[in-house]
Formats: structure tokens, C-alpha cells, sequence
């Protein structure tokens, strides 16, 4: 193929999205609210009716999927007995454990290759880069959908699609052609005015919606920027604003494809598959925001949740330990070329690591023929490979009780590799500015120092498009011959058994809020190398909670197994659905929680874990760790359209408790089976 060919990475008839008038089917679906977002769900809507709280289904066009989540996605496709994807286009990236310090990730990395060439998907190298802006590079086109098993997915909303991350066992039926399954959001419509100050960039954009609403305020919402303040945001602007929808919580983030994502799409090679598409003039939006972009001022998120916002002034001269520059947040050339320029001439202190992590190899050779790769160097940068790194705890790990400041979408507790860690969150000009003066600093203070003039550097790529470490499908006589190469550490996915009518369990853990999928299963050096190990990686289940939470579920797992507490938001942070099946394979069965994040709320049903949720959130504080909790009827309960309440009973207390569940009918029978495999299993035995 040739490297430019972009009409065979992503084909499919453009004709049909990118309009602004509806046809009149989409009209009775409910698209005349006239959002960009109401016209990409309208365009896909293949099951329900767009009525925010309702269950829709939407056809998928586009897949994308990762190493850490893409070898339990494969094994799961080989599980459904898939021969060859449905979409127009699924791409396996390699961007996550790209570090080798043993055979394991290259044994996966193999064994990725061989399911991709053997399943008609695209294969992205090791080195290649992160998979968010390597994807809007090369197959992102305005709307179409997107499916990936990675949480960061909505970041090619940027260009006008509708891109949601979820669990891998979502994206891997729809991979087979099935819908992808969502509640209908709200669209909460936010509006740009003005322009950005110097030394403020797309970072204190987010990070401003994160200190005003914090991790939960876009739970089932769609973010949809408009206004005249888009204008002076670049494609790749609004893929960093895009990308960190998800710490807000929500389903997804869209803008709509314009001139700038024109722009961006030309500078690919790929401007013949960019259509307009935009909100109507008289588009009603469920919720209002507005942000003035020139009354913003350079933000920074403290230790440890990317919702605790505050302004760089008021923690500045905390030292500062380690910088990194890179990952999907701030993925673009503009961000590299401004940290080049900042420390052209200039020396990072000897007690600061300052680190830059490229995020595809394109922008590398960007970097490294502009002279940007010589600047960086001089002034004491460490240049890593294109991948994610240390945004997923993958090397890069910084000293404890040493500040990092990263330009990175997460600083949830020792998600680093630290388990003591002090992650900041903040802008490329924020991060350059504090590695060289060796405090926290604010880019304005120090340009004022340093008499700086702020720098204007180019936002689109300059250097040849080039595909080469992307390798694409075999045709399906060839594929068919592909044999996977299962390395001894690819385990075969457990058994799963239906859910018991009536079980009485003990309280193996009691949790707070925002417990996030690192604490639940973590990332990091020490055990993403097991990804594909499930009774390996289960070892490690919650042990940044409780060191003894694996060999204390092992103990009653044959006893019928056990449940967890917790608070509000629980399971935030990343797709990956080992957070649901490690503790799955320890015997869990239930979890009874004040709410859940979406994403893990799908992946507990998808490995038959039901999730309850407390009737009246003060009963939280009546259990406690080591208690009896007994429930009775749980079939009855998940029948369907059966009342969704329950009585949890506390023998340990003699108290009770009135709790429910939200599973729509198709999530009812999942659960009642033992999870989505088992269930595709009857469904396929019952035609």
C-alpha cells in the first residue's frame, strides 16, 4: 500500500455524516436539539430512542485498542469465535509496555501481531507511538465513531467524532459488528469566548472545567465546545481538552470538525476525508458553561487527583524534583516545540530530571529536523521513545517526597510506580518553565525574569507522512492462515459460573470515594508484564488498598467468595477491564457502592459482578470491613423488567439495608450468567 494512502486505512462513505440538516429519521430520534453531538449519535442509532437516562445502542465504525487492554480484547474476540473484524477500520497500538526487562511484553507484543494479521486488524509497532494522536493522524475522520478499550478514547472527539472508551469485552463485540451499548448522555454544551493569554494553553483549559466541577461533574454527559473561541484553538488544542473529558467523567468530549481539524487533516495527507460538521444555529444544549479563555491564567492540578485545581502562583516555589514533557494529554508538536524553545540556551539544575517523551515517531523526526531534538538535549533533557511511559507508571518513576510535574491526564496515587508519589498536572510552559528554575513557577513570572518574548511555534506537521511502522491487514484468504503465537504467558481466560440466587458473603474491603482502577489493579513496571496472566496478574489485585487483599479472597473464593464497600465514584480512571476480572477471579461477587464510575460499572457486569448501590448513602457508614452481608432473590431481582430492589442484610449487625441496581434487561441476563462471554455462549447454543 502506498504510505499515503489514506482511503484504505479508512474507508467508508463520507457523505452521509458531517451534515448539519437532519433527515427525518433523526429528527423523530430526537437530533433536533441540533447538537454536534445529537447528529453523530442520531447518524449511528441503531437500538433505542435518544432520551438522556435510556440505554441506546450505536453501530461502531472504528475501533482502537492498546497493549495493556488488547491481549484480554483478542483473547476475547478468539472466545466469541471471531474470524474477521466488522468495522471499517480496528487498529491494535503498542504504546503501553514497551519497556522489556524480560520476554513478557515481547511475548505479547507477538501474540497481538499474529491475532491482528490473523483478524483483518491494523498493527501499530512498539516505538510508533501513543495511540490517541496516532489515530487522529492517520484514521480519525469526522463522524464516525470510535470504540477503544482505553478511557483517553474520547480524545478524537477533537475532530468531530463520537469516541467513547470502554471495557475491552464492548469493544470487542463491537469489533464482531454488534452495537455499542450506552446511556443516552446529557450534552452539556460549553461555550468559548475570547482567546488564550500568552503562556496559557489548552491544558488550563481542562483544567479549569476540572477545579469549577472536579472528577465527577460530566458523569453521563457529553462536553461539546462551541463558540468563537474554538478559532483559536488548533486540532491538536482541542485533542488535549478532549483527552481529559475523561477525568471529568465524562462519556465522551466533541467539537466539531471545521477549518482547524481541515487544517490538521491537509497537514496528514488526508484532507479528501474531512467533512463539516457543526451545531445548528438555533442547537439547544441540556446544560450551559461559558469560559472566557483570555481571563484564564496558568492552572496546576495538586497531588493526587487531577480535580484538585489551583493556580501555579499560589504553590509556586514548592521544589521541583522531575518535569515530563508527553503523553496523549499534551500530545502535539506545538507542545514539544514550546518546551524547545523555552530551554533553547538554557541548563535544567542538576538536581532535576527533565524528561520528554515523544509522542509519535512522526513528531519526533518534526522535532529532530526542526533542531528542537538538539535544544532539548543541550539544556539536559532526557529524550525516551514514542509511548506512553511514565503516564501509565511504565519507568519514569520519580523519588518519593520528590515533586513531578507532568504534563500528563492522571496523578491518582502511585499510579507513577511510587507508591509515595507527588504528581502535579500541568501545561508544557508550566512544566518547562519549573524544571529550569527548579520550583514550582509560573511561565508568565518567568518570562518576566528571563525577558522571554512568548515563543510562535507551529502547531501542524512539517515533515513526509509516514506509515511505515504501520502495517495493515492481511486479506482474509491470507489471514486465515495466520497461527497465533501464544507465549507461555498468555493464560486462557477463567471460567466464569452464573450468579447464585441468594449469597451470603463477607465485607472483604471497605473503601472511600473515587477509588480509581489503579488502586484496583494497578499499572506500573511491576504488573502489567502479567496483563495477559490472569491468575498472576489477580496477585496484585488492590494491594495499594490492602497487601493482603489477594491471599485473603483466595481463602473464601471457594467458599462462595466475597463482596466489596465503597464510596461515590468508584472505579474512576482507566477502561481496563482487569479491574473488574482479577477481582472476579478472587471470588467477587458483589459490590455495594454509593456510585459508580460508567466505564467500571460496565466492565463489573461484563464478568457477571453485580453492582448495587445504596437506597440512602448513609447506610455506607452502618457496615463495616469483616461483616456477614446476606441477599436473597438476586435472580427475581435481574428477571426482566423486574423491580431492580434489594435487601442486603447485615448478620453481623442484625441491621438491613434497601439497595438496588441499574442494569438494563441485556446487562440483567449478563450478570445472571457469569458475565458477556458465557451469555454470547447460551445466545449462540439457543439458535
Amino acid at each position: 500500500m502506498e504510505a499515503g494512502g489514506q482511503q484504505e486505512r479508512a474507508t467508508g462513505d463520507t457523505t452521509q455524516t458531517g451534515r448539519t440538516a437532519q433527515t427525518a429519521q433523526s429528527r423523530r430520534n430526537g437530533a433536533a436539539h441540533g447538537t454536534v453531538t445529537h447528529q453523530l449519535i442520531a447518524d449511528h442509532l441503531v437500538e433505542g430512542r435518544m432520551e438522556p437516562g435510556t440505554e441506546i445502542g450505536l453501530r461502531v465504525d472504528q475501533t482502537l485498542t492498546q497493549d495493556a487492554t488488547g491481549t484480554l480484547v483478542m483473547q476475547e474476540l478468539e472466545a466469541l469465535g471471531l474470524d474477521r473484524v466488522r468495522t471499517e477500520a480496528s487498529v491494535q497500538y503498542v504504546d503501553h509496555n514497551i519497556i522489556q526487562t524480560d520476554e513478557r511484553n515481547a511475548e505479547d507484543h507477538a501474540f497481538l501481531r499474529s491475532a491482528a494479521r490473523r483478524l483483518g486488524v491494523w498493527y501499530s509497532k512498539p516505538g510508533n507511538g501513543v495511540s490517541h494522536p496516532v489515530h487522529m493522524q492517520h484514521f480519525g475522520i469526522p463522524g464516525r465513531t470510535l470504540a477503544g478499550s482505553d478511557s483517553h478514547t474520547c480524545a478524537a472527539g477533537a475532530m468531530g467524532m463520537f469516541a467513547v472508551g470502554t471495557g475491552g469485552l464492548e469493544v470487542a463485540l463491537a469489533m464482531a459488528g454488534r452495537p455499542l451499548r450506552i446511556t443516552m448522555p446529557h450534552i452539556w454544551g460549553v461555550r468559548l469566548t475570547g482567546s488564550l493569554p500568552e503562556w496559557v494553553s489548552a491544558k488550563d483549559v481542562v483544567l479549569e472545567m476540572l477545579r469549577r466541577h472536579g472528577v465527577k461533574g460530566a458523569v453521563n454527559r457529553v462536553l461539546e465546545y462551541h463558540g468563537p473561541g474554538l478559532a483559536s484553538l488548533s486540532a491538536m488544542d482541542r485533542h488535549v481538552i478532549a483527552n481529559m473529558g475523561a477525568e471529568l467523567g465524562a462519556t465522551t468530549t466533541v467539537f466539531p470538525s471545521d477549518d482547524a481539524v481541515r487544517d490538521f487533516l491537509r497537514s496528514e495527507g488526508r484532507e479528501d476525508v474531512w467533512t463539516p460538521l457543526r451545531a445548528a444555529d438555533d442547537a439547544v444544549y441540556d446544560l450551559d458553561e461559558e469560559i472566557d479563555l483570555a481571563a484564564l491564567e496558568p492552572l496546576i492540578a495538586r497531588p493526587t487527583s487531577p480535580g484538585n485545581v489551583m493556580r501555579v502562583r499560589d504553590v509556586a516555589g514548592e521544589p521541583v524534583g522531575q518535569a515530563v514533557i508527553g503523553s496523549s494529554a499534551n500530545p502535539g508538536l506545538r507542545d514539544f516545540a514550546m518546551a524547545a524553545e523555552m530551554v533553547r540556551g538554557r541548563q535544567t539544575p542538576p538536581g532535576v530530571s527533565f524528561d520528554v517523551n515523544p509522542t509519535s515517531r512522526e513528531i519526533l523526526q518534526d522535532l529532530s529536523h526542526s533542531g528542537a531534538v538538539f535544544d532539548l538535549i543541550a539544556a539536559g533533557a532526557r529524550i525516551h521513545q514514542a509511548g506512553c511511559l511514565g503516564c501509565i507508571g511504565m519507568g519514569q518513576a520519580p523519588a518519593v517526597g520528590r515533586n513531578s510535574l507532568r504534563t500528563f491526564p492522571r496523578n491518582f496515587p502511585g499510579r507513577s510506580g511510587t507508591a509515595d508519589d507527588a504528581v502535579w498536572l500541568c501545561s508544557p510552559e508550566t512544566a518547562t518553565a519549573s524544571a529550569l528554575n527548579g520550583v514550582i513557577t509560573d511561565p508568565r513570572d518567568w518570562a518576566a525574569e528571563t525577558g522571554l518574548s512568548y515563543p510562535v511555534v507551529g502547531t501542524l506537521r512539517a515533515e513526509p507522512v509516514n506509515t511505515a511502522m504501520l502495517e495493515p491487514p492481511l486479506p482474509p484468504e491470507e489471514a486465515s492462515r495466520v497461527e497465533l503465537e501464544r507465549g507461555p504467558g498468555v493464560s486462557a481466560l477463567p471460567d466464569l459460573d452464573p450468579l447464585p440466587d441468594t449469597v451470603s458473603l463477607p465485607v472483604l474491603l471497605k473503601m472511600g470515594d473515587n477509588v480509581s482502577t489503579d488502586e484496583i489493579s494497578p499499572a506500573g513496571a511491576k504488573a502489567l508484564p502479567y496483563r495477559s496472566n490472569i491468575p498472576r496478574l489477580a496477585e496484585f489485585t488492590f494491594t495499594r488498598i490492602d497487601p493482603d487483599y489477594p491471599s485473603r479472597a483466595a481463602d473464601c473464593r471457594d467458599a462462595g467468595g466475597h463482596l466489596v464497600v465503597a464510596g461515590d465514584n468508584y472505579g474512576q480512571g482507566s477502561s481496563r477491564e482487569h479491574a473488574a476480572l482479577t477481582p472476579r477471579y478472587l471470588g467477587l461477587r458483589l459490590v455495594i457502592a454509593k456510585s459508580y464510575a460508567r466505564i467500571h460499572w460496565q466492565n463489573l457486569a461484563n464478568f457477571g459482578v453485580l453492582a448495587l448501590e445504596f437506597d440512602d448513602p448513609a447506610d455506607y457508614d452502618r457496615i463495616e470491613q469483616g461483616d456477614e452481608i446476606r441477599l436473597e432473590g438476586l435472580h427475581a431481582a435481574l428477571a426482566p423488567d423486574a423491580d431492580p430492589s434489594l435487601v442486603a442484610v447485615n448478620t453481623t449487625r442484625d441491621e438491613s439495608y434497601r439497595v438496588h441496581h441499574r442494569l438494563p434487561d441485556h446487562r440483567r441476563r449478563t450478570v445472571l450468567l457469569g458475565g458477556i462471554i458465557p451469555a454470547v455462549a447460551a445466545e449462540e447454543a439457543g439458535r
